[in-house]
């Protein structure tokens, strides 16, 4: 294993493991609050497992837990009651862990005595760390490091680890007596009283230690991602339906996308971008970051806008095999982890994703078809031409992907599992591999920059790349297209052989435009036949395929951002009965999962078993999964501005009793409701044309 080949899943975190995020951190652990070495288990800053131990004892016995109130994404609080005091039969101790994550971890710990009697208690809480790389973790092969020394000071314990440039400072109000991996409490609380001791876990990165974010100096509503998740749902659009999951569904979407915003210590002015996941991806993706910060945007533009900028910063400037960097290519992903053997590119930027860079094009155009952050055009132009430079330097006509090395990722698109791509019959493709939907995304870039070039006046660019976006649509649909199937090709592999797997790629091609519209009813057929959707969502491979697994990663799951971006292809073609049947099913398996949208889960039928099963190792909250409901609702609202050209298409279908208030287009906070009597809009600016009818599938392209 390295950095970045990884060919199974990571271990399950358990069913009662309970995971906390804000930003780049988060903290995994049982139940009751422990932090139980051996497994995945801890609290986690830039990529570093700090703690691997952190288990609290009253006298010497276990906490009994008893509940967890979840509250914020980064907040919870563990209930527990102590063993039977003395003489008694029953506890009279209640244990409250109030925990906050957040640049490091801070924990409230209090003890309520309900009896009558003061009680005198020792409180020990058991820590260790092993400074872990978040890799060593996920695969499950944490190299033991003898250089971690544990000091206990004045105010608590100091952990750190030498070789790697990372450690940990524990800091406890009342100041405990310490040995190392040990802080002992005596403490008395009185009859109907409680004692209290507030925690700290302070990260150090590379010898300097900064302040975990809920510091115990300050009160928690002061503390930074407090004051931003306030922001964040003051300015959000607000949603009011009479379909309670629905509302249900949308709520934890917000809720989950705002804990996964990344905000830079040394740009504060910056907006946001997003990490792609818990536990095993929070940082900044290409492909996820990209996908999610499109989807979202009904939500918030400003995701897109600082996925975009911080994209470009980190876009490719020199050829390097082996972090597969090339000029003007986007990241696959960035990590900040310990300096171990195990992970040679630990705080590098890691390129090898084929579809990152066309994807950076498209949102570009994305955000100015909604009419905002203009002067963005202008600022990242220059980066957007440097990602087309890479595109039309390896594409001829198709993008391929290939590994640099045998250190890179095998597959390099979005089914990126070592057996993500593969024939019929389970033969696993070979590389070098044209997918098709990348070849969607490249012609939707083709399409985004010959409207940057009109809308400047270039006619002869805006011919160009106009011409280039033809020319692979043609190229697609004659080499891509099997006609004794009635679908496309997953791929084309080195040797020009059509990858004949049925999978849900095709979809994607739907959502680009490039499908030919005579096309488009027998993919639409396949997608929706029982070989494909299980009543909750489309497979990502048909049951009728060799390799055809529905416990699998990418064989025959079921991932709601693939379903999102289905059904968004449906509606375009004009298969909105399609869309709406993927919409409901996935809001069906979002309440079964308890509103929250999982990475994945399996792909059992429907008919088979009457809940959603879900893959053990998904992650959750995961960034486009969060972002796929609203994504979903835009289609149903058949909802597609064009601000550039003063035109908003609205038809709705499949919703009733819906209002969105807050919504942003083209500069204006927007109103959209949909009852009994058909649909209204308000705030639109002035000028803009409101069509009530959905957009030609081929209107991008004509224009």
């Amino acid at each position: 294993m390295n950095s970045w080949t990884f060919e199974s899943q990571p271990g399950a975190l358990g069913d009662n493991a309970v995971t906390l995020v804000e930003g780049g951190s988060f903290c995994v652990c049982a139940g009751g609050g422990d932090i139980v070495p051996g497994g995945a288990q801890g609290v986690y800053h830039a990529d570093t497992r700090l703690l691997s131990r952190w288990e609290l004892r009253v006298d010497d016995a276990p906490v009994e837990p008893l509940r967890v109130i979840a509250a914020e994404p980064y907040h919870a609080t563990f209930l527990g009651r102590s063993a039977p005091r003395p003489d008694q039969a029953e506890s009279t101790m209640l244990v409250i862990r109030d925990r906050y994550v957040g640049g490091g971890l801070r924990e409230d710990v209090t003890l309520r005595n309900l009896s009558e009697e003061a009680a005198g208690c020792v409180v020990t809480l058991h820590v260790a760390s092993d400074m872990a790389d978040l890799f060593e973790v996920k695969a499950g092969r944490v190299h033991h490091v003898s250089a971690v020394e544990a000091t206990p000071d004045s105010s608590g314990l100091r952990v750190t680890a030498a070789g790697r440039g990372r450690g940990a400072r524990v800091v406890a109000d009342p100041a405990p007596a310490t040995v190392p991996g040990v802080l002992t409490f005596r403490a008395l609380v009185p009859a109907r009283g409680e004692w209290v001791v507030t925690l700290q876990v302070n990260p150090i990165l590379e010898g300097e230690e900064s302040p975990a974010w809920f510091s115990a100096h300050h009160p928690l509503e002061h503390a930074e991602p407090a004051r931003r998740r306030a922001d964040w749902e003051r300015l959000s659009p607000v949603v009011t339906t009479s379909n309670r999951v629905l509302a249900q569904v949308l709520r934890q979407s917000r809720e989950d996308l705002g804990s996964l915003r990344l905000f830079e210590d040394d740009k504060p002015d910056e907006p946001p971008s997003i990490a792609a996941g818990a536990p095993w991806f929070m940082t900044l993706f290409g492909r996820d970051s990209l996908l999610t910060s499109w989807m979202a945007l009904p939500l918030d533009q400003s995701l897109a806008l600082g996925t975009l900028r911080r994209l470009a910063r980190l876009q490719g400037g020199a050829d390097d095999p082996l972090t597969e960097e090339e000029p003007g290519k986007i990241l696959h992903e960035i990590r900040y982890g310990a300096h171990t053997g195990a992970s040679p590119f630990a705080s590098q930027a890691y390129y090898g994703s084929v579809d990152s860079t066309p994807l950076f094009v498209m949102l570009m155009g994305e955000l100015r078809r909604w009419g905002l952050h203009s002067s963005t055009v202008e600022e990242l132009m220059p980066h957007v031409d440097a990602a087309l430079d890479w595109i039309t330097r390896s594409a001829d006509p198709f993008l391929f992907y290939r590994r640099k090395t045998d250190q890179g990722l095998i597959n390099q698109g979005w089914k990126d599992s070592f057996d993500g791509v593969n024939f019929a019959d389970g033969t696993l493709a070979r590389a070098p591999i044209a997918l098709a939907e990348v070849q969607g995304y490249v012609y939707a870039a083709y399409i985004a920059r010959s409207h940057f070039a009109s809308e400047v006046g270039d006619r002869a660019g805006e011919e160009r790349w106009a011409s280039r976006a033809a020319r692979i649509r043609e190229a697609f649909n004659e080499r891509f297209w099997l006609p004794d199937r009635g679908y496309y090709a997953m791929g084309l592999d080195g040797g020009g052989r059509a990858v004949d797997g049925l999978g849900s790629n095709m979809g994607h091609c739907l959502w680009t435009g490039i499908v030919d519209e005579d096309k488009a009813a027998s993919v639409v057929e396949h997608l929706m036949s029982p070989a494909m959707f299980t009543g909750y969502g489309v497979r990502t491979l048909a049951s009728t395929m060799g390799a055809y697994n529905p416990m699998s990663y990418h064989n025959g799951s079921v991932w709601p951002h693939d379903n999102a971006l289905v059904a968004a292809g449906l509606m375009r073609y004009g298969f909105a009965e399609g869309a709406r049947r993927i919409t409901f099913g996935l809001l069906d398996a979002a309440e079964a999962f308890g509103w929250r949208l999982p990475e994945l889960f399996c792909g059992f039928d429907r008919s088979e078993f009457s809940v959603p099963v879900p893959y053990p190792t998904s992650c959750s909250p995961q960034a486009w999964a969060a972002a796929a409901p609203i994504q979903l609702v835009r289609t149903l609202l058949r909802l597609d501005p064009w601000a550039p050209h003063d035109q908003v298409w609205l038809d709705p279908v499949g919703l009733k009793n819906l209002r969105i208030s807050g919504l942003q287009i083209a500069g204006s906070v927007v109103t959209i409701t949909v009852g009994d009597e058909g649909v209204s809009v308000a705030g639109l600016p002035e000028g803009v044309t409101l069509f009530n009818q959905p957009r030609s599938p081929m209107t991008a392209a004509l224009r």
